[in-house]
Parts: structure tokens; sequence; C-alpha cells
């Protein structure tokens, strides 16, 4: 009796769950790049709601549009402001932690990102958590507090 076949069949099997198991890594690495590359822009909140104001305001102040910015704020937090933040490296990103709305105003809870491009390791990047104070103005959500590091002023010249 020739036992030739038995041991040539148990030498390919492992060759094979071992060609399938590298065939399914390649696979989930395919979909993985594809889902990174594709993602794009965050879905865009209500525009109505005080997280949706906030994620305007934020990215026009990142993108460096000061009058679009400019215009979620109230008129207090416009008279209030004077100037920029400069010395710090501008916000990278900002990500929603909570919304706490009431009647007439609500608070939104973010985390700033920041990056710098310095240091002996190469770039790195901190983040801190701030708040948003919004009012509702003539049945409108607007800013009345930014955090500081996510100030859009104009710079007002001082009166001499």
């Amino acid at each position: 009796m020739d036992d030739t076949p038995a041991v040539e069949q148990t030498v390919r099997r492992p060759d094979r769950i071992l060609l399938t198991l590298v065939g399914v890594v390649v696979l989930l690495v395919v979909v993985a790049l594809a889902v990174v590359f594709t993602r794009g822009e965050p879905a865009s909140l209500d525009e109505a709601s005080p997280a949706g104001v906030v994620q305007r305001y934020s990215k026009a102040v990142i993108d460096g549009d000061t009058p679009t910015a400019q215009s979620y704020l109230t008129e207090g937090a416009k008279s209030r402001c004077r100037g920029t933040y400069t010395g710090e490296p501008a916000p990278a990103r900002v990500v929603l932690i909570s919304t706490t709305e009431r009647t007439d105003s609500a608070t939104v809870k973010v985390s700033i990102v920041r990056s710098s491009q310095g240091g002996p390791f190469g770039p790195s990047e901190y983040e801190t958590q701030d708040a948003f104070s919004l009012l509702r103005v003539n049945g409108k959500w607007q800013i009345d507090q930014p955090p500081y590091p996510l100030m859009a002023c104009t710079v007002v010249p001082v009166k001499q």
C-alpha cells in the first residue's frame, strides 16, 4: 500500500491555509486603506443647532476666514475681541465632546488639537479641552464666548 498521496495532501493543506490567511490579511489592508483615503470631510451638523454653529465657526477660524467666523459671534463677543492670539500653533482640528442646550443658552464642549513642527523628535500634537458659550439671538444660535485659541478677531487699531 502506498502512503505517498496522503503525505502530499497533508503537506499541501497547510500551504492552502497559509495562502488563504495571507489573502485575507491583504484584503483587510486594502479595505482599511480605502476607508482612510475616502472618508473625506466630517458630516455637516445642523446649522440651526449649537454644535452646527460651532462646527462652522471652527472651520472658518482654521481656514483663516475671519469675516465668516465673525458672522457666528454675538455683538457682545465682537466688542470684546481685541485682536488674535499669536505665538501658539494654530488649531489643526476641533472635535465635538458634548452639547448642553438650554432654552436661550448652550454650552458646546470641544477638544482643540494643535500641531507644532519643531522638537527633537519631529512634529508633535497636543490637545486641550474647552467650551463655547452660545446664546439664542432672534431665534438663531450665536457664539458669545469662544475658547481663546479659536478667537477670530479683526485687528482693531489702538486709538492714539
